[in-house]
Order: C-alpha cells, then sequence, then structure tokens
C-alpha cells in the first residue's frame, strides 16, 4: 500500500481527498434536503452540517494542492534556472533568468553580486516513510553589496519570482508544523554570486538546496577574483 501511495506526488494526493470528500458529502447533503423539506428540522441541520463540513475539507484539501502546484519536484539535483549577465553602467546590470519550460525573464539589478531565493519542503514522518520527493519554489532574485555599509545606503533592487498562493502551504505548515506529521517547511535556501559582464551561471537545486556554479569563461574569472 505504502509502495502504491509512493508513485503519486502530494498534490495528486491532495486532489483525490478533495475529490473523494465531495462524493462522501454528496449524500449528507441530500439526505439532509429530505429531512428539512419533511420538516425534520433537527437530523435535517445535523446532516447539513455533517455535509458542509466535509465539503470544507474536501475545499481546503484542493486549495493546499493548488499552492503545491507553484513548487517543482525534486527527486535529485537538477537544473533550475540559466542566468546571463549585461553590464548596463557602473554597478547596474541586466539579468535574464531562464527557467525550464517557462519565457525568459529579465530583470535590473544594482550591486556587486546577485542572490536567487528558494523555499525548499521536505517531508518528514509519514511523509518521508511514502517516499514524497522534496519540492522547491523559487522566490526571489535581488542585487547586493560586497560592502555593508554600502548595502545599506545604496540603491536596493529585488524582484519576486512567485506569486504567492491564496492558500500558502509553506505558511500554513510552518506556524503548525509542530502537529502536521507530514511536511517540514523551515527551511530556504539562497545563493549570490558576482554580477559581471558576460557572465553565465547554473542554478542547480538539491535537497539541501541551491548552488549556483559557472558556465563560462567570464563567469569563472568572476568567480576566482571575488573577494
Amino acid at each position: 500500500m505504502l509502495e502504491w501511495l509512493a508513485r503519486f506526488d502530494p498534490q495528486t494526493i491532495l486532489l483525490a481527498i478533495a475529490a473523494l470528500g465531495t462524493l462522501v458529502a454528496l449524500p449528507f447533503l441530500i439526505g439532509a434536503l429530505r429531512r428539512l423539506a419533511r420538516l425534520q428540522l433537527v437530523r435535517g441541520t445535523l446532516f447539513m452540517l455533517s455535509g458542509g463540513l466535509i465539503v470544507l475539507l474536501g475545499l481546503v484539501a484542493a486549495m493546499l494542492a493548488a499552492s503545491l502546484h507553484t513548487y517543482a519536484r525534486l527527486t535529485h539535483e537538477q537544473e533550475a534556472a540559466r542566468v546571463t549577465i549585461r553590464q548596463l553602467g557602473e554597478r547596474q546590470f541586466a539579468l535574464t533568468l531562464e527557467i525550464p519550460k517557462e519565457a525568459p525573464r529579465h530583470f535590473e539589478l544594482r550591486g556587486d553580486e546577485w542572490q536567487i531565493d528558494a523555499r525548499v519542503l521536505k517531508w518528514r514522518g509519514m511523509g518521508a516513510l511514502l517516499g514524497f520527493d522534496t519540492v522547491y519554489r523559487l522566490e526571489r532574485i535581488s542585487g547586493r553589496y560586497a560592502d555593508t555599509a554600502q548595502e545599506r545606503a545604496g540603491p536596493r533592487s529585488a524582484h519576486a519570482l512567485a506569486a504567492e498562493p491564496s492558500l500558502d502551504f509553506w505558511a500554513l505548515v510552518r506556524r503548525y508544523h509542530e502537529v502536521m506529521p507530514l511536511a517540514d517547511a523551515l527551511y530556504g535556501s539562497a545563493a549570490y554570486v558576482p554580477l559581471s559582464e558576460g557572465a553565465e551561471y547554473r542554478v542547480a537545486v538539491s535537497s539541501t538546496g541551491l548552488v549556483v556554479r559557472p558556465v563560462n569563461e567570464a563567469a569563472r574569472r568572476a568567480v576566482t577574483s571575488w573577494r
């Protein structure tokens, strides 16, 4: 049974729970309407409340599945993005971010380095036993300064990479992780490397977090001379 469940990702399981909840709730709601029509108010109300509660739980499961849809499944280290940099001026750069199966996105960053942040959602307890894959979501890309004083005084540049869902699974698990047996969401990851004209980088992600690797000679020179 556990091996069979492990073939499915958590999003599919939550959608199945939502669908099952709707099917279970339907007889309760039909029974409630029939009893209310016969003026059996107490029993009709109880049936209506029971059906409504099941439907509500199903809706919550569906919303959690929609939230998990914004995360990518992670079974081993894999490429999360490619980054190309072009210098526009002093400490001013144009950065192109290419995420697999998405259109390229362009950002303007200020500073000496660029940083990318992600949320990594690791399963624990029964979730790990069922074989659920770690999932991740790229959250933000930003410019940063090597000097702390300049970081405080210089122009800042930060851009969101993911839209917030109506029900954020990360925030929910973070708040109630002590009583939720499946997920451990208390894990963010970030990596930063130098901004340099013509540099190209590969962003990889594993269950331990993000890592940025230089792809071309310009990036390798920037990392080698980095102070």
